[in-house]
């Protein structure tokens, strides 16, 4: 994921998951779909904080909705987390020293 697009795409996502409330509705939809009126009462807060949030979320790439009648149905998109402990463990001091003498003396 060393391409612009690619760590574009990395901050956004480590953008949504920097904040206590997005962390915690990411692991409320890892157990599962779930309605925002469950999701406003299970974080004590209000509509229109939590649509923010959510459309964090959904910008990064992480959630995604679904309209059943009046009711919006949140859950996580299928793979988004998928790859982030590789992008983390690419980004140590010792990986990109390794990358540098791959490059120069391999």
């Amino acid at each position: 994921m060393a391409t612009t697009r690619g760590v574009t795409h990395l901050a956004q996502v480590f953008h949504a998951l920097s904040d206590e409330t997005r962390l915690c509705l990411v692991v409320m939809l890892g157990q599962g779909e779930r309605c925002v009126c469950d999701l406003t009462a299970a974080l004590d807060t209000g509509q229109s904080r939590l649509s923010f949030h959510l459309k964090t979320l959904k910008d990064a790439g992480l959630v995604r909705d679904r309209r059943d009648g009046r009711w919006v149905f949140y859950s996580l998109v299928p793979g988004a987390l998928d790859g982030l402990e590789a992008a983390l463990a690419g980004v140590t001091p010792g990986a990109a020293l390794q990358a540098a003498r791959a490059r120069c003396c391999g």
